[in-house]
């Protein structure tokens, strides 16, 4: 058993708690689908990231949402870099799981595609 990370981002429309809710929610079930052997007890933790201008809602209460009752969860905000994607969720998830790194899948929707813009082609975070 290895403990590997998956990340992944999303952004949102506007900074409004359903929004943030909503958008962290597709992106921990896309997460899911793209890596099928990932169960919330598998997890160590999950760490949420968001841009200084998203401050509606903490999008770990997304993943509660779902059924993540038992990972730790945190969220924290961004250094705010100049430049940087605005209105965006990321998450980092510490999975103890058999898989190599290569075979973990990352997952970024909306302009977070910007982001990785490798990952379309089949590279690796």
């Amino acid at each position: 058993m290895f403990t590997r990370g998956i990340r992944g981002a999303i952004t949102v429309e506007k900074d409004e708690e359903q929004a943030i809710l909503t958008a962290t929610e597709e992106l921990l079930v896309a997460i899911q689908k793209a890596n099928p052997s990932l169960a919330p007890d598998d997890l160590a933790s999950a760490l949420f990231t968001v841009t200084s201008d998203l401050t509606s809602v903490h999008p770990a209460r997304a993943a509660r949402q779902i059924g993540w009752t038992s990972v730790p969860l945190m969220c924290a905000q961004e250094i705010p870099v100049a430049g940087s994607l605005p209105l965006c969720i990321r998450v980092l998830l510490t999975w103890n799981t058999p898989l190599s790194q290569k075979d973990i899948k990352h997952i970024y929707l909306k302009k977070a595609v910007a982001l990785r813009p490798d990952l379309l082609s089949g590279g690796l975070d």
